[in-house]
């Protein structure tokens, strides 16, 4: 699979994307996408609440697993019980599949596995813009050796081969908004704009500083 920072670096932003970013107006936000890596023994993965949903698709494509905890949705899923509570449907399961969540707005999950461990936290954090507060193990995902070029792949792309530990971090320079000039909803308007500027990758590799520039609009 993609990750959803790769698709908006390389200008393959979609409406899957484009969500984690309606939270941003114009300005500078630092320290947002949190990814640590430690590969030893075994492959120990930190997040911020972003990676949520990528980690659980990621980790779902590696093998069959059982997942338990929360899942969120903006519509109400017909057949299942759920409860509303600000805004989304809250789904419980335990040790089940998610192929009934396909469009889940967020996967609040856990997967206790011989192979694959992950650890999410339960509620999300409030929208905010100081960067200080940012939960960068909010998602903990660990997971035998042999996952290695998968995870590559999907999360770290761009490292050197041969890279132990890592930071990464992005910063977003969002200097312009389009605004649908048809839409009169105002979620809607908030939903369907084009947030245009820069995103910066920043990466430490076994203490090497290594940083990417890419144009932003989704």
């Amino acid at each position: 699979m993609e990750s959803f920072l790769k698709g908006v670096m390389e200008g393959r932003g979609d409406k899957e994307s484009k969500r984690y970013f309606v939270r941003f107006g114009k300005g500078k936000y630092a320290r947002r996408f949190l990814l640590k890596l430690d590969k030893g023994k075994r492959i120990k993965i930190k997040t911020s609440f972003e990676m949520a949903n990528d980690l659980v698709k990621f980790a779902n494509e590696l093998k069959s697993l059982k997942f338990s905890g929360k899942i969120l949705t903006k519509e109400k899923i017909p057949g299942l019980e759920g409860r509303k509570k600000a805004g989304v449907f809250v789904y419980e399961i335990a040790e089940a599949g998610i192929g009934e969540f396909g469009n889940a707005y967020y996967y609040l999950l856990d997967i206790n596995d011989s192979e694959v461990v992950l650890k999410i936290k339960k509620s999300l954090p409030k929208p905010g813009k100081d960067e200080e507060k940012i939960d960068e193990n909010f998602c903990a995902l660990e997971m035998d050796l042999k996952f290695w070029p998968q995870a590559k792949e999907t999360f770290f792309w761009d490292l050197p081969a041969d890279c132990k530990k890592a930071l990464i971090e992005h910063e977003l320079l969002i200097d312009s908004i389009e605004f649908p000039k048809e839409e009169k909803d105002p979620v809607k308007i908030r939903e369907l704009a084009i947030r245009k500027g820069k995103i910066t990758r920043k990466i430490n590799c076994d203490g090497k500083e290594i940083k990417r520039e890419f144009e932003l609009a989704v």
